[in-house]
């Protein structure tokens, strides 16, 4: 894992903020990247309650709606690819027929082994099914609920995936909950505590302000001021 440049605990560390304070901390961090990285449709999230996923990408391309055209990935190797070794995984999966979620891969069956695995959740723009039955705390954060496996299979792995406009590609770190996801840059990792402090506090005082007795747009350009005073 020494190609990273943070550990396991850094990566733990992102779980305390949802996923859009993770986007405000990487506008400070990466302003080029405010209009990308991250999903663009709304999204189904297992459990609203689960705290974020936070690992790196673990893709492939699934397709449901018909029976595979020719030879396809071993389940086999994709549970090898995706199972983590010294940091945190997340399964990303595109759907790729013309109607997303035709079929679902994610289930009963699936989360329990994926869960079993290590894996730390799923970010999918297609389909889960099994919703009471799925593996505890297991955390999926797709593109809406269906009944049928239909023909769902695997057509590739280790491979660029695009979820609702997130271009993700494998050792991606990924950051998700139920508003959706986006992709940190390596380097960010570590940056990202002080970057989101330095947003808290810029926004106090706007806050704080605007919870006032009679408060009004003086006060508010007063607020805006001494926030952005703020380092």
């Amino acid at each position: 894992m020494d190609q990273f440049p943070f550990t396991a605990a850094d990566l733990e560390v992102l779980k305390q903020w949802d996923t859009p304070t993770i986007c405000n901390g990487l506008e400070l961090i990466v302003p080029e990247r405010r209009a990308v990285g991250f999903t663009v449709e709304p999204m189904v999230a297992v459990d609203r309650r689960f705290p974020p996923i936070v690992g790196l990408a673990r893709t492939g391309l699934v397709r449901a709606k018909e029976p595979p055209r020719g030879p396809i990935p071993a389940r086999e190797d994709w549970y090898d690819y995706v199972s983590p070794s010294g940091l945190p995984t997340i399964a990303v999966i595109q759907d790729i027929d013309d109607r997303p979620g035709f079929g679902a891969f994610w289930g009963e069956v699936q989360t329990t082994i994926h869960k079993a695995l290590g894996v730390s959740g799923c970010v999918t723009n297609g389909s889960f099914r099994d919703v009471d039955m799925l593996a505890p705390g297991f955390q999926i954060i797709g593109g809406r609920i269906g009944p049928s496996h239909a023909h769902i299979h695997m057509v590739q792995m280790n491979c660029d995936a695009n979820i609702f406009g997130m271009l993700v590609r494998h050792d991606d770190v990924i950051h998700a909950d139920f508003h959706g996801a986006v992709v940190i840059p390596a380097d960010a990792v570590r940056k990202l505590p002080a970057a989101i402090d330095l947003v808290s506090r810029r926004e106090k005082v706007i806050l704080d302000m605007a919870k006032t007795q009679g408060f009004n747009s003086r006060m508010l350009r007063d607020a805006l001021k001494r926030s952005g005073e703020i380092h």
